[in-house]
């Protein structure tokens, strides 16, 4: 109570006065106690005369230190700088807040104050406590006889102003200078966006690991300039509308030691498909990010998107077949759930975030909600982004020529078969990855991976969580029927500075004598990704040409316990064909200045179920199908049999790109598909399709048509 009631006294008793003995600064006290703070010249006084004194001695003693930097000297620079300060119970000066247009001045005034010697403090009631101020330190300096002249001719020393400047008014905001391109904050992984600096992530020599994405700014800042780049697309503009639609965040705020960024993000699409009944696709997507950091340790970013939106017939009936328990229509891949919307049109909400906490050069903490991917291709066969955001928790560890990423996901089951009292079953993946530059040329990585469920109420399974123990060896000692382990390898060899061949090998489950036997068996289910890049193409500065070539025997990814196969919500997190299959890329991209152009072609072969009433067998492509019900041969199990389909996929994109610090482009897109499967049932059937689409988006994740 006792404290209460002098913090109240204390409260009542702000006052406002200025001193402007020496003229060069001006005091006011924040809160004004029974005694001031006392320096040796000042004893024997009280009242008015010892608070004169206070304010002389603190004024002489900064007039008498200050040093203007030279520069400021040199062009005659005139200002003010404001300090708030306060004289803490053992009377040592203690710097809250400087306001100062110039660095080097706030660095000054925080020299200054570093160097007032320790005086009697401020009492109240007779008890030592704090007392705050403020001064104004004029620039130029002022001699004291000047000052004293000044202050005879207005035949006043004190001059009462009108507000006094505290805590809020003595925040320091600084120009903003694009912090988040120097911050560990993450780079939304675009594969178009992530092209622009490809090249340059990828030279001989450099020390850095590409597979593990998204990067973080700090490590793409090494090798490529991010902030020089975005100066450089910078339009000159007045306006503050002009400034906000071509070149800024639309709020942006940096200070001491932080920064904040709030961004609306849009996805407005509107197209013609020539395989649906509907006069025309859309997509109508409102966002809101929010991103900033607390120091150089803590950044967060947080997005919430609301979207409505009519495909391609070929992506509804896909988005239908994977529709979750529970009524809901679909799942639109890579997004999430869907509801109706009208009467043929879907409605799916989607919420992304990450934190990052970075306590040093060699550790990086991340907590999200979105997607990871592993490899250097289009398509991982390891960890891919096509399926929908789960949370996370993400432990990287960088040293030496080593780069070490562990992950632990809560994924869901949304099938009928598991879903209990409308809620959808829970299951987990714990993954490391291993990337090691074993020279200027060459990188090898070693993946590992483990599913499981709640089986038995295991929950998380601690045996998991060490970050450097073998799953395969734990998992088989939990049980292999409980959990799914696959191994991955891959390889990067750098040819020179602008080609670049890269593998994965993918490892779900392999029997050495089958493939001894060279019989085929269905049990060795592994498959292989080759691929290469040519940056700067042809001598073509920023055009990038890529070729790519995965193949996937059928049963990876699928598992004897449905549960626990590789997937979430419905959809493959490895390749997104999931098994049975074999798949060649080309892809071209190319930027200069905001202009942009990505061309893809895709054409595969898939192996396809029936599923008929005659023929009712698991050909492995359906990794929510178990590979131990209805497999139709042991041995001789090849990539395409079943109901074998070409897949040709033809997409082009090009735009302008709007304002770099959202990523938001102008553009226009073409897909051509021809599906051509064997036997046509009622799920599988010929279909061609053109989709032609224009759209304003925000290019902030990877949203993938070619299925």
């Amino acid at each position: 109570m006792n404290k209460l009631f002098l913090s109240l006294v204390l409260i009542f008793s702000f006052f406002t006065v200025s001193a402007q003995q020496n003229g060069s600064t001006s005091i006011q006290p924040g809160f004004t106690a029974e005694m001031f703070p006392v320096f040796p010249n000042c004893e024997n006084l009280d009242g008015k005369k010892l608070e004169n004194c206070f304010y002389k001695e603190v004024q002489d003693f900064v007039f008498n230190n200050f040093q203007i930097p030279e520069n400021l000297k040199q062009n005659n620079y005139k200002g003010e700088v404001k300090v708030l300060f306060e004289v803490d119970e053992t009377g040592v000066f203690k710097i809250i807040y400087v306001s100062a247009a110039n660095d080097e001045l706030s660095t000054e005034a925080k020299r200054v104050f570093g160097k007032f010697p320790k005086i009697k403090p401020s009492t109240y009631n007779g008890k030592a406590t704090y007392s705050k101020y403020t001064i104004s330190i004029d620039i130029p300096l002022k001699s004291s006889e000047q000052l004293a002249a000044e202050a005879l001719a207005a035949a006043e020393i004190l001059k009462p102003i009108e507000k006094p400047m505290t805590e809020l008014d003595s925040i320091v905001y600084k120009k903003y200078n694009n912090p988040e391109f120097e911050s560990n904050l993450n780079i939304p992984f675009s594969h178009s966006y992530y092209a622009q600096f490809d090249g340059a992530m990828n030279q001989v020599g450099s020390n850095n690991h590409t597979a593990s994405k998204p990067y973080t700014y700090a490590e793409v800042s090494k090798y490529y300039n991010l902030k020089a780049v975005n100066q450089s697309l910078q339009k000159n503009v007045s306006s503050w509308l002009g400034r906000k639609w071509w070149n800024e965040n639309m709020v942006q705020i940096q200070g001491e030691g932080y920064w904040f960024s709030l961004n609306p993000i849009v996805d407005l699409q509107l197209g013609k498909a020539s395989d649906i009944d509907a006069s025309y696709t859309y997509v109508n997507t409102r966002a809101l990010n929010f991103r900033g950091g607390l120091g150089k340790q803590i950044n967060f970013t947080t997005t919430f998107f609301e979207s409505q939106g009519r495909f391609a017939g070929y992506f509804n009936d896909y988005a239908e077949s994977i529709k979750p328990s529970g009524g809901n229509p679909a799942i639109i891949p890579g997004v999430g759930i869907a509801k109706e919307f009208k009467t043929d049109g879907y409605d799916f909400p989607l919420a992304e975030a990450n934190i990052t906490y970075t306590p040093s050069k060699i550790f990086d903490l991340q907590l999200g909600y979105g997607r990871n991917f592993i490899g250097d291709g289009y398509r991982s066969l390891l960890e891919s982004d096509g399926a929908s955001p789960y949370p996370y928790f993400k432990i990287n560890t960088k040293f030496w020529k080593i780069k070490y990423t562990n992950t632990y996901m809560w994924l869901k089951d949304v099938r009928p078969e598991v879903t209990v009292d409308r809620t959808y079953a829970t299951k987990f993946m714990a993954n490391h990855y291993l990337s090691w530059n074993v020279s200027n040329r060459v990188n090898f990585g070693f993946f590992e991976s483990v599913v499981w469920t709640d089986t038995n109420n295991r929950g998380f399974d601690v045996n998991f969580v060490n970050p450097i123990i073998f799953y395969r060896a734990v998992e088989f000692g939990s049980s292999s029927k409980s959990g799914n382990a696959l191994l991955g390898i891959t390889g990067k060899y750098k040819w020179n500075n602008s080609i670049n061949l890269y593998s994965q090998f993918l490892i779900d489950e392999f029997s050495v004598s089958d493939v001894g036997a060279g019989n085929q068996s269905w049990k060795n289910k592994f498959g292989f990704q080759l691929g290469a890049k040519y940056f700067n193409a042809f001598n073509v500065k920023d055009l990038l040409v890529q070729v790519e070539f995965n193949r996937v025997r059928p049963y990876v990814y699928s598992h004897s316990a449905v549960i626990t196969n590789y997937g979430h919500n419905n959809q493959s997190v490895g390749h997104q064909w999931g098994g049975n299959f074999k798949e060649l890329i080309l892809i071209g991209r190319y930027h200069k200045g905001r202009l942009f152009g990505d061309a893809k072609i895709t054409m595969g072969t898939r192996g396809l179920d029936f599923d008929t009433a005659e023929d009712s067998y698991n050909y492995g492509g359906n990794i929510y199908k178990s590979y131990d019900e209805n497999r139709p041969y042991d041995t001789g199990v090849k990539i395409g049999q079943g109901n074998k389909t070409s897949v040709f996929i033809a997409d082009v994109q090009a735009g302008y790109l709007i304002n770099p610090m959202t990523n938001l482009k102008l553009f226009g897109s073409l897909i051509y598909r021809n599906f051509d499967p064997t036997q046509n049932t009622a799920t599988t059937f010929k279909q061609s399709t053109t989709w032609f689409s224009i759209g304003l988006r925000s290019d902030i994740f990877n949203w993938y048509f070619d299925y």
